[in-house]
């Protein structure tokens, strides 16, 4: 069971500081011996910190709900997204079992949080509909762990000149149907990972959602203080120790 709360603290921890919760995951359930259903157990953990997701910008979604423009730009990311995840999907899942390869994913995640420095000055709150196309192809290769969702698409609406409070919700808003949809499309291994003797998951989902949702709070303040390209320099850091002492 502690394996299965640390792996929950750990995802509600990295799910939304931007510093990539699978990257993070596969890491420590190399360290710690949770090697079996890796994607099932990734995936059922990313379910607890999307209903952190749901509370914390459950009127942001209402308003979401009256809004068309935006919510056809959310289908058109989710849309991309999908086609990536669904086409790439044997590649990316091959991926979840290389530390060494996540460690480079990291170091990319890094350098892309470290460049936003200079963006965070943007004053754009309208997006368009060429954000949403290039926010569906961001978020699609965040599936590769190490790449962190968070920190790729925020940075991709800085970069494309969105100030921090609009760029900080649509990256977070349009991460909810990207999880859930890999949620069905894994449907079948996380049923098998759910037998009769795997309550640790919900354990795990537990501690994913309650560290999700003061992940959350943490990230707004931080971003509110143009400091997100702090994260940068500890995405490098990990990825330089997991080459040096993970195999």
């Amino acid at each position: 069971m502690l394996k299965y709360i640390i792996l929950g603290i750990i995802q509600g921890i990295t799910e939304f500081l931007p510093v990539s919760s699978s990257g993070h995951l596969v890491i420590i359930q190399k360290l710690i011996g949770v090697t079996e259903q890796a994607v099932a157990v990734s995936i059922v953990l990313h379910l607890g910190t999307s209903l952190a997701l749901v509370i914390f910008f459950f009127k942001d979604i209402l308003n979401l709900l009256r809004n068309t423009r935006l919510l056809s730009y959310i289908i058109i990311v989710t849309l991309v997204t999908g086609i990536i995840g669904i086409s790439g999907k044997g590649f990316f899942e091959k991926l979840f079992n290389s530390p060494r390869l996540v460690a480079v994913a990291l170091i990319f995640t890094g350098i892309i949080l470290i460049l936003t420095r200079k963006f965070m000055e943007k004053k754009r709150s309208a997006l368009n509909i060429k954000d949403a196309l290039i926010l569906g192809l961001t978020q699609g290769f965040a599936i590769i762990p190490g790449i962190s969702r968070s920190g790729i698409t925020i940075s991709t609406l800085l970069f494309r000149g969105l100030d921090r409070e609009t760029s900080f919700k649509f990256a977070f808003l349009v991460s909810i149907p990207a999880v859930f949809g890999a949620a069905i499309l894994e449907a079948k291994e996380i049923g098998l990972a759910c037998n009769p003797g795997s309550g640790n998951l919900i354990i795990g989902f537990i501690f994913s959602l309650l560290t999700g949702l003061l992940s959350l709070r943490i990230l707004k303040i931080i971003l509110g203080k143009a400091k997100l390209y702090y994260f940068g320099y500890y995405c490098i850091i990990i990825a330089v120790i997991t080459l040096l002492f993970i195999k």
